[in-house]
């Protein structure tokens, strides 16, 4: 954990500025030279009015962007109160999780978050969801085959047992949070043009200043020359006729410098924040509004950012045909064309009782689906039949369960089904392929019609719907019957198939339009995620982020590449698939150095923390944002919007004209000002 940052850091921060350490100079040159020349106090004015400025400049900076840490600071003293069950020294007892040590036996169930990097002991239908730490939204089973628990990640099903084998630093997670102390804080693009400017004005004023000084000691010179006693004899009023040359010198430089600059900057940023505020966008760095409209590249995740993070189900194959229930016009069509009341049970039946998630009722009377999100989907599908139809599910005793195996890819309930006569009716329910492999028949039309797979073609008319579903993109589960005649028989073939469920995780509205914005803007998106090829180019595809002469790349090919086959590919990548974070922080470095671009970065995940800290601006997700995604981004999505990023490059893209008008305007009040007083000063010897 590192210590909060006091604002005092934040001061010393804000002081670090070109233009103000300029101007801090030439206010301590001006005070000096001022009460040498004019006296106390007189002489002390022009440097203290310029010293003001910095101070107000330097202290809005710093107090804005303390206020934006304080929001911070109370979510982390509730994120130290989480306690889990642990068995040590042979005793069950109560730790924090941050007081887990290697060798402790850590009890996990639904809901826990596991605390440590850890070895499955035992457990029941444990499933866990690591979509937080790889970007993969798939649940992953874990089980005496695949032991291998992270820690960061969250128990979604089952219990179990797990032995800690690293904490910390030493866990995978401990890896990522490495990389985020590599490197120090960069300069904003503002940062660096207006250091530029500084630079170059300073040396401009300085050029101006030594020059007024050569030629007015000249002119002294001479003057002295030609006067009684020559250049041997000097008083006091000599030296005081030089000092004043020297503040003369000082005044050019003075002038020269855009003094009002970056209160300016500073006002114009803090406006901006405050409207980014409105528009569910939270700016934690002041430079970050700026950043964001020089943004060239856009490096975004996929699940819960473009997506939803909910999976639904967007197509059916039942009763002979495919149907689009996504849409409120498909889903009509299928409960009104597809569906006879005998059908409609069946299919109910075998959604609702083979199924590891739970329909539960919240004290508001809302219904809710518990469980994994695929199993959450159909679920929902079944729901949705439910209120269509008018036909809800009869409830069965279940008779014998087999959990879903990540081996068999399959899971099986047999019920004593009312719709059987209270007889003992199996379902099956699993991958595509798998299901259909122990079906030797199918169910044809919505009066329930059964007629053998091998009849009419109807084994390829069902592959070639799995088919069709999968080069969608589709997640594809097949639901199955038979009915049995022992309770505790769950046979291995001869089932009928009811129904083939397509899947996805759908497109956020409006990320389409936010996507061409960006496109005509100038923008480059590219999306980065730990899913598969075919779903991340079909997701892609969809929201207008792959065009006809981009790249889809897989990270494991990435990984391998040298630096100059990275140099040539890089700029056509607009899919990287199957991606570890470190891939993620390699291409956003690599963007940065050996392109230039600024890059801003996408994310909701701890994995995606590595690349949102490298990157110039980092924008994390407030809703399914986890803590050290949002402590590492520069600004936070409140609304977990895609859409909201445009308002960010508006805002910023605004700020930035708005400063580039200033400074048009200030540098050419300045420059007559410098001319002014160079030329009355060379020529008449007063400075006006």
């Amino acid at each position: 954990e590192k210590a909060a940052r006091t604002f005092w850091m934040y001061l010393w921060d804000a002081s670090q500025d070109t233009t103000l350490m300029l101007l801090a100079f030439c206010a301590v040159v001006s005070v000096v030279i001022g009460i040498a020349t004019e006296g106390w106090p007189g002489g002390m004015y022009d440097g203290l009015g310029i010293m003001l400025t910095i101070s107000l400049v330097v202290t809005i900076t710093a107090a804005s962007d303390y206020k934006q840490s304080l929001q911070f600071r109370d979510l982390d003293r509730e994120k130290k109160k989480i306690e889990i069950q642990v068995t040590r020294d042979g005793f069950r007892q109560k730790v924090s999780i941050y007081d887990i040590v290697v060798g402790d036996i850590v009890h996990l169930s639904i809901g826990d978050q596991v605390p440590a990097d850890g070895l499955f002991i035992d457990g029941y239908s444990f499933i866990v969801d690591e979509s937080s730490l790889s970007g993969e939204s798939e649940p992953v089973h874990v089980s005496a085959t695949n032991r291998f628990l992270l820690g960061g990640t969250k128990v979604q099903d089952g219990s179990a047992r797990m032995l800690v084998t690293a904490v910390g630093m030493r866990t995978e997670w401990g890896n990522l949070m490495e990389t985020l102390s590599q490197g120090g804080e960069d300069e904003t693009p503002l940062q660096v043009k207006l250091n530029g400017v500084a630079t170059i004005i300073g040396k401009i004023g300085l050029a101006f200043a030594v020059l007024t000084f050569t030629v007015l000691m000249a002119r002294f010179l001479i003057g002295k020359a030609a006067s009684p006693g020559g250049l041997v004899t000097w008083g006091m009023a000599d030296a005081l006729s030089v000092l004043n040359f020297f503040a003369v010198a000082v005044t050019i430089i003075v002038v020269a410098v855009p003094e009002g600059l970056p209160l300016a900057v500073t006002l114009s940023l803090a406006f901006a924040m405050k409207k980014l505020m409105q528009e569910r966008a939270l700016v934690r760095h002041l430079s970050a509004c700026e950043t964001m409209g020089s943004a060239s590249c856009i490096c975004t995740d996929k699940t819960g950012t473009l997506t939803t993070n909910h999976m639904v189900v967007e197509k059916v194959w039942a009763a002979g045909g495919a149907t689009t229930v996504s849409t409120a016009k498909g889903f009509e069509e299928f409960t009104s064309s597809a569906l006879s009341e005998g059908f409609a049970k069946l299919l109910l039946e075998g959604v609702f009782q083979c199924s590891g998630s739970e329909v539960v009722r919240g004290k508001d009377g809302k219904t809710s689906v518990m469980g994994t999100p695929t199993e959450s989907a159909i679920l929902e599908f079944g729901l949705g039949v439910e209120k269509n139809t008018c036909i809800e599910h009869t409830a069965a005793a279940k008779l014998k369960v087999e959990p879903f195996n990540s081996v068999k890819k399959t899971m099986a309930v047999v019920v004593a089904s009312p719709n059987a006569g209270g007889r003992p009716r199996a379902f099956l329910k699993g991958a595509s392929e798998v299901v259909l492999r122990r079906c030797s028949s199918v169910v044809v039309d919505r009066h329930g019609s059964i007629v053998a797979l091998a009849e009419k073609n109807y084994m390829k008319q069902v592959a070639g719907a799995i088919d069709k579903f999968a080069c969608e993109a589709l997640r594809t589960l097949c639901l199955a019957y038979q009915d049995v005649g022992g309770e505790n028989e769950v046979p291995n073939d001869g089932y009928t198939l009811i129904a083939v469920f397509g899947i996805k995780d759908p497109l956020r509205p409006g990320v389409r339009e936010a996507v061409r914005t960006c496109h005509v803007a100038g923008i480059n998106v590219r999306m980065v995620t730990g899913d598969n090829i075919s779903t991340a180019k079909a997701i892609a595809r969809e929201c207008g982020i792959l065009t006809a002469d981009g790249v889809a790349i897989e990270g494991p090919e990435f990984r391998q590449m040298s630096p100059d086959q990275m140099r040539a590919i890089i700029p056509k990548i607009q899919v990287m698939a199957r991606s570890l974070p470190l891939d993620k922080h390699t291409l956003v470095t690599n963007l940065r150095g050996m392109f230039n671009e600024v890059v801003a970065v996408t994310g909701d995940g701890t994995n995606d923390a590595p690349a949102l800290h490298e990157a110039d601006i980092g924008l994390a997700m407030g809703i399914a944002g986890t803590e050290v995604a949002k402590e590492n981004a520069d600004v936070i999505i409140m609304d977990d919007n895609f859409s909201t990023i445009i308002n960010v490059a508006k805002w910023g893209r605004s700020v930035y004209i708005n400063i580039q008008k200033f400074v048009q305007f200030q540098l050419t009040v300045n420059v007559v000002a410098l001319m002014v007083n160079f030329v009355s000063a060379s020529f008449t010897g007063i400075q006006n």
